[in-house]
């Protein structure tokens, strides 16, 4: 396929009727969420930050609300599951340090690693977003379960707590 003809390629979905349409950029996201499932299942060891970071942009980039999400991973450090635990508004999501270690102790996790996207595109960590962090490093930590790392997603990058060196 030359150039010309690779630049009008498109993606197509088929309706409820069966007629086919250029896809949106919302199914294109939805799609790739339900292919990054299937791809990593229960038992996938996260390999290195930037596998973690891709797994996390693929689910929580493009939202148009904030979602708090948490990877639960036993102590060698694979995917027990994946949870998103709060959804919030355009600007902010509540979150309950009690549910996610509930959550935690239910799933018999060792370790985690807290997520949250930021619509805006824009993933630089605010202020509210560090004390929610020590909050939930600080009662995780009472029932032994360690934070690896806390992810801000804003579009397609993001920023790490732990390379910052804000853990």
């Amino acid at each position: 396929m030359n150039r010309i003809a690779q630049s009008h390629a498109k993606l197509l979905v088929r309706d409820a009727k069966g007629r086919y349409a250029a896809a949106t950029p919302e199914e294109i996201l939805e799609v790739a969420r339900q292919v990054i499932d299937q791809k990593m299942q229960r038992g996938e060891q996260f390999t290195s930050p930037q596998a973690t970071k891709d797994f996390l942009q693929m689910k929580l980039a493009g939202l148009e609300h904030e979602v708090f999400a948490a990877l639960f991973l036993d102590n060698q450090h694979r995917l027990i599951a994946y949870r998103e635990m709060f959804r919030g508004t355009l600007d902010s999501a509540s979150v309950h340090p009690r549910e996610v270690v509930k959550e935690a102790l239910a799933l018999n996790a060792g370790a985690m690693i807290i997520a949250h996207n930021h619509p805006s595109g824009h993933p630089e960590p605010s202020v509210a977003d560090r004390q929610i962090t020590k909050r939930l490093q600080e009662a995780l930590l009472l029932v032994d379960v360690r934070v690896l790392d806390h992810i801000v997603v804003g579009g397609f990058r993001s920023v790490s707590f732990a390379e910052q060196g804000l853990l």
